[in-house]
């Protein structure tokens, strides 16, 4: 391989790695990109909360404009069981936060876990 091979080789992969840069940029320009929204940045759709039913069921909780709605999905076609429903003005902060924040997600939840067996054997 010469010079010219090289130089032909580490030229194409650069134009080829700045049409990807600029199909990029015009994705999240046009709001096509995952998780960006065209709008100024401004969310308006979310999901709350999953819970799984079974193996292939499962319920959403979705957000959207400050409505929420009930989603079975997992069937043939998807079934809405509840809409319209009022999101709540604030987070319920007492049972998503953990009671000792330095402490892991995890570890909080198997806490509460031995507190509930300790509770039922009393």
């Amino acid at each position: 391989m010469d010079f010219s091979e090289i130089f032909r080789f580490v030229a194409a992969l650069a134009f080829i790695l700045g049409l990807i840069g600029v199909c990029a940029i015009v994705a999240r320009r046009l709001g096509l990109a995952p998780g960006v929204s065209a709008a100024g940045g401004q969310r308006r759709l979310g999901i709350v909360e999953v819970k799984a039913i079974d193996a292939k069921h499962r319920l959403l909780l979705i957000r959207r404009d400050g409505k929420e709605h009930l989603i079975l999905t997992g069937g043939e076609t998807p079934l809405l069981i509840e809409g319209g429903i009022e999101a709540p003005a604030t987070p319920e902060t007492e049972q998503t936060a953990p009671a000792h924040p330095a402490l892991p997600a995890h570890v909080v939840q198997f806490q509460r876990i031995v507190e509930f067996i300790k509770e039922r054997r009393a």
